[in-house]
């Protein structure tokens, strides 16, 4: 096989260098060098130039680089011999650089020599040739040689990464896989290596995977070897065993995008290879732990049925002990037996004690038998279940379900072959065919690539583009519609297979043979025949040919012509004119059913069209493939209550067969319904999800790929029903008793009892001498049906073992595993043996029964008692302890230590005078749990007082009884009690209650999941029993309500009493001091007998009606009787209550009032006075008054809706009296009064302060240039409101520095001159009469700080303002003035200190002289005089004033004219 060139050399520079080490690069220039000679001496040989080996030399490949590669597929480098078997590797000779096409040393050369690809070279390429010797050059040269070279690499490397850091953006890419992993096969205890080299800038981020999970080298130390140099990197692991056998991933990262490569490492066994579908894990104890893990996988999942769309989990618990926190075993998910991987159908989960598959959106696909497999370095564990998962409902009513797997095969470059299952469904009608859809990844638009539905269930699909990836999916149709898509298949990419094998990274094993070889240039040359043409497909719509390409082609890519001829004539006509296909499949479509034809093909390029192939023989267009015949009897058999296993005879001459499909139906009613909706390929199949107690007939169908077949022949019916199987065997045989000739054993109930009651079990026994086991003798012919026997004719001081069979009408079920040896000697110990035949029922979440019997061995003196011991399930032998501290004399206990979710075991030892024995064989453990749908005993006394135990059980089985038994016996004499059963109820009649009934009684439910229960009758329950017994036998008329008096409208008085339960035929007497009243006008009797309310109405009382009032009831044999005694006070009270009644009446008659006059506060504190008035009409007058006078509304007096209200705003002392409202009108009048006065009025203003009190507003601080004031608001002030200020919650006598007072709606504390002092807490309290209300504020810290530095500002801009100088008044704006009169004018000044006084005009001051004289006197009053004034004194004039805390001035205007100017 002739090497090329790979394409990463084409596109890499740095691939020969950049990624090596210094001793890779060293090995690497010793193989060239080699090389490079062994080529120089070969080409004489001319036999040698025509084999695959190194046939160019340097020569040649100068002359190479003149004319340019032509294009061709990629080739493979492995070497082969005549046989086709691979022999070693091909390496191409790089031709990247002339560099290494050049030796090296020649003390390189010698020792690549003598390496095994030297010798592997020589043995193939240069037999019967003499290798020319080679001088050896000193070491000196040699060193200096390495040393020049590895400073050369050196400069080469530093450059490189000195542009990159130069011109980074440039340079940037994502990741790229140069050489990706190679998949691995090893043995045993080998170590195996994954390396690749990866370019990208930034340098990639690599991380390791094994199975998904990232490969930490500390979690395992020694195990995993990661290393990284120069782009590449590598995984070693150390002594592989069976667990390394997984698919590794290798994926690199950086700013630009990450890429990922896989490769598969198997390891294999020297022997016992496990040929099973799930591998076998390693056995015995592991080094690294030491220990050995046991695996218990609990509330597992069971059978689960789903619809497609739909999302499903599948969980169990898994108990690994010991339990490590670090160590985490392997939990692996199978489906029909293989590996699932995480994707995004399904998603696995574990969470360190539970283990959960989650199925996204349920398919068809998902339909199968479920393994979980939990794996630790000792052993595994493995659960299964099988999922079912029905249709979606069909978007057309009457279509079929969705096509399952659909899969791609036999993908090239513009073609694949898809196939698919048809479903179990059809809808009522029988599918038509079946479209096949595709969508390019990338995209979300589906093509249709068939326009008529085809048939057979897979169909070549042509037309796709070389290079891209594509999704396929199917869907069925009818005459009703057309089914949901299936579930899209894997991606798929049109491509080479030889391309997509080099992707995968398959290789070749390793022989230690490295063959070099290199392409011979083979430009412009016409391409050869095709090869191997043959039909591989042929139906009706469509023929598959298939062909290998030809041995001679060039280096560019082929395409090839497909044509055909009809048989019989030699008129080729070509099939594709327009575009040649580059796969070598091709389909043919639009052929003729019926006819024959022959094909051939031709291959092209660019340098011509090749000679045809050789033709195929004559192919007659049509189906193939033939539908199967239907499938044989089909016989179903029982399993369980809820399925059945159902079995057939396989389809005659059946080819390809896909599987079978298997329909249920109920017995009448002719529909069936799909069992599976994923074809199975065996012959027997459970179907669950079936209904216990229905009859079900089934059939099946097979398919394959042409279709489905007809249906089988109806089975027979069979009604769901669990099956009767022979009992699994005993187990825990133990000695009860031994004397000198036999032994009493004794065992355990089997675990399955085959759904049938034991009639009995057999015993078998062996001797054994010297440790060997001797024949098994039959120690019982007769079935025994205790789970104890006395084992006879043994002899004395021998030693034994024993076996014990179960049996039930099924038969004889298997022997159990043999006892313990034991020795045949007569026990002369003086304490009791241990007990035997412990069971639990009854278990509850807190309680439940321990039942045993004692021992056969009573030892020195009879038992007297017994103790019961009790532990966890899973502690240790020492956490045994006891439940009772006395010692029971029954056979039976009830233990209520028990914790909810916590799972025990039980013993029993018994004690005599010598004291206690041996325990018994500890119960298998038990869950302290109550289970969904318990029910306990309940005690029912019918109308006749007969008293009855009651249990129902809705979890019956066929076989299954109800057991009654009085303190753990089974009640057989019914002189005293008597069951009776019907359907899911049974109950226990006491004939004769008594005291000998008294006891516990149980009743148990026999082939159902220890449903049971108990009762204890005690002497007080018995008697309590009794008296309701006694009540229903004699029974009275139960009453609601005892007789009772009321009073009603006019003060009519009503004697009533309701009865619970009273019929229509019941009788009432009414009766007063002995003497029975009769209807009449004093006395009106009424009896409902709808509500059982009986009731004597009188108008009034009088004073004869003082006595005792009763009513006397009677019901068939029900009788009862009610008195009422009205005597005394009582009946004075009720007498004067019945006439103020009556009066009230009265006065409704006409106008009243409904409420009484009332006062209201609002919120604003205004008062309103209100009442509500009742019957009123337009004629009603209202009239107010205050102190005996009328009050006039002044327009606030209202009057609607019978609300009556006056208004007093702003409240005060004159408003306080005595107000009155009078209502009337024709039919009467009715007056109502309200006194404020004194406490009234002071009540009222209370209310008022506490709204006031509530409006107010927190308590602020604000500063003054006196001081600090501190001030609340509120909505509304009253000159009555009393408040009080506090200071350190004292309260504050006021002074001249510390006062108080009100500003409108504002109340303020003014704290002059505060000092140290006047720190603390402040409170304004407003007093209503109750609690009152504070308002506080912290006067301190901060906040005494802010507010005493603004009031020093303000103090200082106080006296500022109040001392800076001033201009007081005095001056004109303007003075108008004749020429030559003389000016004065005055003004008051004042400021302290004194302020400066200086006049300007026009802007410059003016000084004193004889024309201006300027005059400042007693520091108040400044003049300003002209003696003479003329036209020149015209302008602004100014005077300023100012000292140190001001400045201020005042200006004026003088106008001077002449008397002339003036006329």
């Amino acid at each position: 096989m002739s090497g090329s060139i790979p394409f990463y050399q084409k596109q890499h520079r740095h691939y020969d260098r950049c990624y090596r080490s210094k001793e890779v690069e060293s090995a690497v220039s010793q193989y060239q060098s080699s090389s490079s000679s062994y080529a120089t001496r070969s080409r004489a040989s001319a036999s040698l130039s025509a084999s695959r080996g190194l046939s160019a030399s340097y020569s040649g490949l100068e002359e190479s680089r003149l004319s340019p590669i032509p294009k061709r597929a990629k080739s493979t480098y492995l070497a082969m011999d005549k046989e086709n078997q691979i022999i070693g590797y091909v390496v191409p000779i790089f031709r990247g650089s002339q560099e290494y096409a050049s030796g090296l040393s020649d003390t390189e050369e010698a020792r690549m020599k003598e390496g095994a690809g030297y010798m592997a070279r020589r043995n193939l390429f240069t037999s019967g040739l003499e290798m020319e010797r080679t001088e050896q050059t000193s070491r000196k040269v040699s060193t200096r040689q390495s040393a020049e070279h590895i400073s050369l690499s050196k400069r080469i490397y530093e450059n490189e990464e000195y542009h990159k850091c130069m011109n980074e953006d440039s340079l940037m890419h994502a990741p790229e896989f140069v050489i990706k992993p190679r998949s691995h096969t090893v043995w045993e205890k080998q170590c195996v290596r994954l390396h690749c080299t990866v370019s990208g800038w930034p340098d990639p981020r690599v991380v390791w995977y094994k199975n998904n999970v990232t490969i930490d080298p500390m979690a395992r130390p020694g195990k995993y070897k990661l290393r990284s140099s120069y782009n590449v990197h590598s995984l070693e692991i150390d002594r592989c065993d069976f667990d390394d056998t997984a698919q590794y991933r290798v994926s690199a990262m950086n700013s630009r995008g990450e890429l990922s490569t896989f490769a598969s490492v198997v390891v294999k066994r020297f022997k016992g290879e496990v040929e099973e579908a799930l591998p076998m894990p390693r056995h015995g104890i592991v080094s690294e732990y030491g220990i050995t893990f046991e695996t218990h996988i609990v509330d597992g999942f069971g059978v689960s049925f789903g619809r497609e769309g739909e999302t499903m989990s599948l969980g169990a618990m898994v108990i690994i002990s010991p339990n490590l926190a670090r160590y985490q075993p392997v939990v692996q998910w199978y489906r029909d037996d293989v590996l699932l991987q995480p994707s995004k159908w399904c998603q696995m989960h574990w969470s360190g004690d539970k283990a959960t598959l989650t199925l996204t959106h349920l398919n068809k696909e998902d339909e199968g038998l479920y393994t979980l497999r939990i794996t630790t370095k000792t052993k595994y564990e493995t659960y299964s279940a099988y999922v079912f998962v029905r249709d979606a409902d069909a978007e057309v009513e009457g279509a079929p379900g969705a096509p399952l797997d659909v899969t791609c095969q036999d993908a090239n470059k513009d073609y694949v072959i898809v196939t698919w299952k048809q479903p179990a469904v059809d809808g009522g009608n029988s599918i038509l065919g079946y479209f096949v859809d595709r969508c390019e990844v990338g995209t979300t638009h589906w093509s249709q690539c068939n326009d008529t539905p085809i048939k057979f269930a897979r169909f070549p699909v042509t037309g796709l583009v070389e290079g891209r990836s594509y999704n396929f999916r199917v869907r069925a149709v009818n005459k009703s519609g057309m089914s949901r898509p299936s579930r899209t298949s894997e991606v798929v990419a049109a491509m080479d297979p030889a391309d997509r094998t080099r992707m995968r990274g398959t290789s070749a094993p390793w022989t230690g043979q490295i063959i070099v070889t290199e392409e011979e240039p083979a430009e412009g040359v016409v391409p050869g025949r095709p090869k191997e043409l043959e039909v591989t497909e042929a139906t009706k719509n469509y023929v598959v040919l298939s062909w290998k390409p030809p041995g001679e082609r060039g280096h560019e890519g082929i395409m090839y012509y497909v044509e055909k001829c009809v048989s019989g004539t030699d008129s080729w006509q070509r099939v594709n004119t327009e575009i040649p296909v580059k796969s070598p499949r091709y389909a043919l479509f639009d052929l003729a059913e019926g006819k024959a034809y022959r094909f051939r093909v031709r291959c092209c390029n660019s340098a011509g069209v090749g000679e045809p192939s050789e033709a195929t023989e004559a192919t007659t267009v049509g189906d193939k493939l033939d539908i199967p015949s239907a499938p044989g009897r089909v016989v179903p058999t029982r399993n369980t209550d809820t399925s059945v296993v159902v079995s057939w005879e396989a389809s005659r001459n059946a080819k390809e067969l896909v599987g079978y499909y298997i329909e249920a139906s109920i017995v009448g009613s002719n529909t069936f319904e799909p069992c599976n909706n994923k074809p199975v390929k065996a012959t027997r199949f459970v179907c669950h999800g079936l209904v216990t107690g229905e009859s079900y007939v089934f059939r099946v169908k097979a398919l394959n790929t042409a279709g489905l077949s007809e249906c089988s022949q109806e089975s027979e019916a069979i009604k769901v029903k669990a099956a009767i199987a022979s009992p699994t065997p005993p187990y825990g045989i133990s000695v009860l008793e031994c004397v000198r000739d036999s032994m009493v054993l004794a065992w355990k109930q089997p675990t399955f009892i085959g759904g049938a009651d034991i009639t009995g079990y057999f015993v078998d026994y062996r001797e054994v001498i010297n440790g060997v086991p001797g024949q098994w003798h039959e120690a019982n012919v007769k079935a025994v049906s205790d789970r104890a026997y006395r084992v006879s004719d043994l002899k004395e001081n021998r030693r034994y073992q024993f076996q014990v069979r179960a049996a039930n009408m099924a038969g004889v079920g298997i022997p159990s595993l043999p006892s313990e040896t034991f020795i045949c000697e007569e026990w002369t110990i003086a304490v009791p043996g241990p007990p035997h035949d412990l069971q639990v029922t009854e278990v509850r979440a807190n309680t439940l029964v321990l039942l045993f019997k004692p021992p056969v061995y009573q030892g020195r003196d009879p038992v007297n008692g017994f103790y019961v011991d009790i532990k966890e399930a899973d502690a240790e032998e020492e956490a045994w302890r006891g439940v009772n501290e006395k010692a029971i004399s029954t056979n039976y206990m009830k233990i209520k230590i028990l914790k909810e979710g916590e799972t025990y075991v039980f013993r029993v030892r018994a004690q005599n005078k010598a004291g206690v024995g041996k325990a018994s064989e500890p119960t298998e453990p038990v869950l302290a749990e109550t289970k969904p749908g318990t029910t306990e005993i309940v005690v029912d006394i019918d109308d006749d007082g007969v008293i009855s135990m009651n249990f129902a059980c809705s979890n019956l089985t066929p076989d299954s009884k109800f057991v009654w038994s009085k303190n753990y016996k089974e009640i057989t004499d019914e002189t005293r009690i008597t069951v009776a059963t019907s359907g899911e109820k049974s109950k226990a009649i006491f004939n004769m209650p008594a005291e000998d009934d008294i006891g516990i009684y149980s009743c148990a439910v026999t082939h159902t999941n220890g449903e049971s229960s108990s009762y204890t009758l005690s002497a007080e329950e018995l008697k309590k029993l009794l008296e309701i017994s006694h009540d229903h036998k004699f029974p009275i008329i139960p009453l609601k309500t005892e007789l009772a008096v009321e009073l009603q409208e006019k003060g009519r008085v009503r004697f009533w009493l309701q009865a619970e339960k009273i019929s229509a035929n019941g009788k009432i007497e009414y009766v007063f001091n002995d003497n029975t009243l009769s209807q009449g006008e004093k006395y009106k009797m009424n009896f409902n007998k709808d509500t059982g309310v009986i009731e004597m109405i009188m108008e009034s009382l009088l004073q004869g009606d003082e006595g005792t009032f009763t009513f006397q009831l009677q019901d068939g044999k029900a009788t009862n009787q009610s008195s009422l005694v009205l005597i005394g006070e009582v009946f004075k009270g009720l007498q004067k209550e019945s006439e103020f009644m009556c009066k009230e009446w009265h006065r409704k008659q006409g106008p009243h009032f409904v409420e009484y006059l009332s006062y209201e506060v609002t919120p604003e504190c205004c008062v309103f006075l209100k009442c509500k008035v009742g019957n009123i009409k337009k004629e009603t007058v209202a009239l107010w008054y205050k102190d005996g006078r009328e009050v006039k509304g002044d327009g606030n007096l209202t009057f609607t809706e019978g609300v009556l209200n006056l208004e007093i705003a702003q409240i005060s002392k004159k408003d306080a009296g005595v107000y009155e409202i009078v209502m009337k009108d024709d039919r009467g009048k009715d007056t109502s009064t309200l006194n404020l006065t004194e406490q009234g009025f002071r009540d009222l203003m209370n209310e008022m302060f506490s709204h006031i009190a509530n409006s107010s507003t927190a308590l602020k601080i604000q500063s003054t240039e006196e001081g600090i004031r501190l001030y609340s608001f509120v909505s509304y002030y009253n000159e009555a409101l009393q408040v009080t200020w506090h200071h350190k919650d004292s309260a504050i006598a006021f002074t001249d520095r510390i006062k108080s007072g009100v500003v409108g709606e504002q109340l303020w504390l003014q704290i002059i001159e505060p000092t140290e002092k006047d720190k603390g807490k402040y409170a304004i309290e407003f007093h209503d009469g109750k609690g009152g209300l504070k308002r506080t504020v912290e006067l301190a810290g901060q906040a005494f700080d802010d507010a005493y530095a603004e009031f020093q500002r303000l103090k200082a801009a106080a006296i500022a303002e109040r001392n800076r100088a001033r201009v007081a008044g005095g001056l004109p704006d303007v003075v108008t003035i004749q020429e030559l009169k003389a000016l004065n004018l005055t003004c008051n000044i004042s400021g302290d200190p004194v302020p400066e006084v200086v006049w300007l005009k026009n802007e410059r001051e003016i000084v004193s002289d004889d024309h201006y004289i300027m005059k400042f006197e007693s520091g108040k009053y400044a003049s300003f005089t002209i003696t003479t004034v003329n036209t020149t004194d015209s302008g602004k004039y100014s005077i300023l004033v100012k000292n140190k805390y001001g400045t201020e001035s005042a200006d004026f205007t003088i106008s001077v004219f002449s008397p002339d100017s003036k006329k």
